[in-house]
């Protein structure tokens, strides 16, 4: 194989990485969300934006509040895993561009008034800061479960009334406990998907 990564790496971050449906009551603590933290900034994003916002769901009411807002296939779950955050993206993310994107003194005034471009822009780069916050957990060895499957507009007003962030993902977080992953399902192969021109 020419990754350069070594195996035991690539099957905890790929793998052997698998959606996590059950977590053991092992606290998640906020030294091992740094940490996580502290990998995810390093995603590429456009004028390196950093629209990601992460809430994390820690006392029990409100856990209820949030489960409210999940498929009825999420809601145990959620309910029950040590930790859970909300994966939001942040609307006016174009005002810390002068902080994160210095070098482009002016990066900020083309998204001023233009909230459709700062939505889709947003949006985009918060997702790709998804990805790299589901391996950032996986790299500190515990488990993610992360989940499209609830009310997002429900979840935006409960925890972000003020309109400046929009959920994209729920993320279960935990050691995984017993019986907590599904059969791997197939996976398309290289021949499937890639072409060359």
């Amino acid at each position: 194989m020419s990754l350069v990564l070594d195996k035991a790496a690539q099957d905890l971050l790929f793998r052997e990485a698998r959606t996590a449906n059950a977590f053991t009551d092992e606290p998640v603590t906020d030294e091992q969300v740094r940490a996580i933290y502290d990998l995810v900034k390093y995603a590429p994003t456009a004028m390196n934006a950093q629209p990601l916002r992460v809430l994390l769901v820690r006392s029990p009411e409100a856990r209820e509040r949030l489960v409210g807002h999940m498929s009825e296939g999420n809601r145990a779950k959620t309910a029950a895993a040590p930790l859970v955050a909300v994966l939001a993206y942040d609307v006016d993310f174009h005002e810390e561009l002068p902080k994160t994107f210095p070098h482009a003194p002016g990066a900020k005034d083309g998204f001023d008034g233009n909230e459709a471009v700062r939505q889709k822009v947003g949006s985009f780069n918060a997702s790709l800061q998804v990805g790299y916050f589901i391996l950032g957990v996986r790299a500190a060895g515990l488990a993610a479960g992360p989940m499209a499957g609830f009310d997002a507009a429900g979840i935006d007003g409960e925890f972000f009334g003020d309109g400046a962030h929009r959920t994209l993902a729920v993320v279960n977080i935990g050691r995984p406990g017993p019986d907590a992953w599904f059969a791997r399902s197939p996976r398309l192969e290289f021949e499937e998907v890639v072409t060359t021109v």
